[in-house]
């Protein structure tokens, strides 16, 4: 039940970063998906886990967002990599 949780916020992640690069997203929503994020690689074990990396530089992107416009092949990579992982922990 938790891998299912956790893999519904990957996916909405991943689809935040694919379909918000061109629209003005609230900062609130995130940090909140950039500190989730990170809690997330955290927990996953950062050096043996390559989805935790994953997870850990999609909340750096999400945090840098904020202050920065980031290029949105770098966002469509983390998001596609973020939605595969997501739809992977339904499997």
């Amino acid at each position: 039940m938790l891998i299912k949780i956790l893999g519904i916020i990957d996916f909405i992640a991943g689809l935040i970063l694919i379909f918000g690069i061109g629209i003005e997203l609230p900062s609130t929503l995130l940090i909140l998906f950039g500190i989730v994020l990170l809690i997330k690689s955290f927990l996953g074990g950062i050096p043996k886990d390559l989805g935790s990396l994953t997870d850990l530089s999609a909340s750096i992107i999400f945090i840098l967002f904020i202050f920065f416009q980031i290029h949105w092949v770098i966002c469509l990579i983390a998001g596609i990599l973020l939605i595969q992982k997501g739809v992977f922990s339904f499997l």
